[in-house]
């Protein structure tokens, strides 16, 4: 019985692990990925612990918190993290979500992939050049993308036009 028990204790815990997450980057592959990286104790030295959670550990800052939900001047949005311009305030738009949204980013400025940490399959989107993570890209956005690029404000440096 106890053969059994630990059997099956292993295929659901393998089986949850798959579902629900996925393992963890190490600095070597992420060296490997992309332009600009850093250890954990210099992203950790130049970001707040908000920042880090989310474009360090993909987490989610709290909705209605970021002043760049509101920000609707002409300019471009930058990533925190290596500063690569991601986002056009002509491409911005109140989703009414309590997040910055846009219905595109900027040409070769974002990568993505499956987010399976719910229980739902998402588009995740971060920075292309040091894998800061943004945020997630939905079907429900305007035209003519359709696309609804929704954002941690924490991620972004807003640069006026």
């Amino acid at each position: 019985m106890q053969r059994r028990t630990f059997l099956i204790s292993g295929l659901l815990g393998a089986a949850g692990a798959g579902f629900l997450g996925r393992r963890a980057v190490t600095p070597a592959e992420a060296a490997e990925n992309f332009e600009v990286t850093r250890t954990e104790a210099e992203w950790r030295s130049m970001l707040s612990d908000v920042e880090y959670r989310v474009m360090r550990e993909e987490g989610t800052e709290r909705a209605g918190t970021s002043p760049l939900n509101k920000e609707y001047d002409p300019g471009t949005y930058h990533c925190k993290g290596c500063d690569l311009a991601v986002y056009s305030s002509e491409h911005k738009f109140d989703s009414g979500t309590g997040w910055p949204s846009f219905w595109k980013a900027l040409p070769d400025a974002i990568r993505t992939k499956e987010d399976r940490k719910l229980l739902s399959v998402r588009t995740e989107c971060h920075c292309r050049r040091c894998g800061s993570h943004f945020g997630h890209i939905f079907d429900d956005g305007p035209e003519p993308t359709g696309k609804r690029h929704c954002l941690n404000g924490v991620s972004l440096v807003f640069r006026p036009a």
